[in-house]
């Protein structure tokens, strides 16, 4: 099936079929209605490389990933793919997370990849680039970063933690809570050192004492919240705190099974809440008291900001878009 089909079929010219399938807005409403009804008629698929070819566009954006186990990235990915297929652009999917410690090399590689292979654009979730973020700085492609980047090389958009966790610090003193536990991410990452900060400085304005508030450094994996519930117990069972944060979702469920198997009960001996907002919470018992930004907000956001690039509509400065997290009380706490 060629254009030409198309265009004898629809009764126009070749070059209308092409403006109704690359420049729609060049077309009246009417011709751009015979042109798709024959296309739907005839069965016809453009050719993806021949467009690539006119156009210079790949009509493909790459997204980078830390972890796909992580429920929190599938959420993006789902989002960005459906905001970004709705303008007629597909999305390629590199993920970085390897064992033994080399997802920086792997990253490196796909984002070799990725300037080779020519894509429009790029999204990148935050921890995909640790520690390598100056692979951003002049990049020629439209990029948006989402997560806190240091060096404002390319769009992105975050989420303040540390506000959030403020909040719900000032949630748990206010409920009466005068002992408190916090399962924090892991120190070299200033996305849990910032929730741990708010959390902390939260507690403190609310009335607990900097001496009543017990830190234990988690990995932001689900083994890590087992881990935190038993070295709690072993080192603080004489003097237990009434109220446990998570500094993420997957350090929560750990926790949450390790208390299970304690058996200690949630809200009644133990009141819990987390970082993060995954839909996938709903689903837990007792829910989740928690703060911050369901993830498909900050991919529209990013999905919006590289559409704009795309398209031309904005064509300034790097922008650094905050978004502010929200506490949301639920059974647990």
């Amino acid at each position: 099936m060629t254009i030409s089909k198309v265009a004898e079929r629809a009764g126009v010219s070749r070059t209308t079929v092409s403006h109704v399938l690359n420049h729609a807005d060049r077309v009246s409403p009417h011709l751009r209605e015979r042109v798709m009804k024959a296309i739907a008629e005839l069965g016809y698929v453009p050719n993806p490389q021949a467009q690539s070819l006119r156009t210079g566009r790949t009509n493909m954006v790459a997204m980078l990933i830390p972890d796909i186990r992580n429920p929190f990235y599938p959420e993006l990915v789902k989002t960005v793919q459906s905001d970004l297929e709705a303008v007629g652009l597909d999305t390629l999917i590199f993920n970085t997370d390897v064992p033994g410690g080399h997802s920086q090399d792997l990253a490196r590689e796909y984002f070799a990849q990725i300037r080779s292979k020519r894509v429009d654009g790029l999204i990148v979730g935050d921890f995909a680039l640790f520690g390598i973020h100056e692979m951003l700085i002049g990049i020629d492609i439209p990029t948006v970063f989402i997560g806190a980047l240091p060096n404002g090389a390319v769009d992105s958009v975050f989420v303040d933690d540390e506000s959030a966790c403020y909040e719900m610090g000032r949630y748990l003193a206010g409920k009466g809570h005068r002992r408190v536990a916090q399962i924090t991410g892991p120190g070299f990452f200033s996305e849990a050192m910032a929730r741990a900060r708010g959390l902390r400085h939260g507690l403190i304005e609310g009335g607990v004492a900097d001496a009543d508030i017990i830190d234990f450094e988690g990995t932001f994996l689900a083994p890590s919240g087992m881990e935190g519930i038993d070295w709690l117990l072993a080192n603080h069972a004489d003097n237990m705190p009434t109220a446990l944060f998570f500094g993420n979702y997957l350090m929560a469920l750990g926790g949450m099974a390790r208390l299970f198997d304690h058996q200690i009960k949630v809200p009644d001996t133990l009141a819990v809440a987390v970082y993060g907002d995954q839909p996938q919470m709903d689903y837990l018992r007792p829910r989740l008291t928690r703060a911050g930004v369901v993830p498909s907000i900050q991919a529209h956001r990013a999905a919006s900001m590289l559409i704009e690039r795309l398209n031309g509509s904005f064509t300034g400065p790097p922008r650094r878009e905050r978004l502010i997290g929200t506490l949301r009380t639920f059974d647990s706490a």
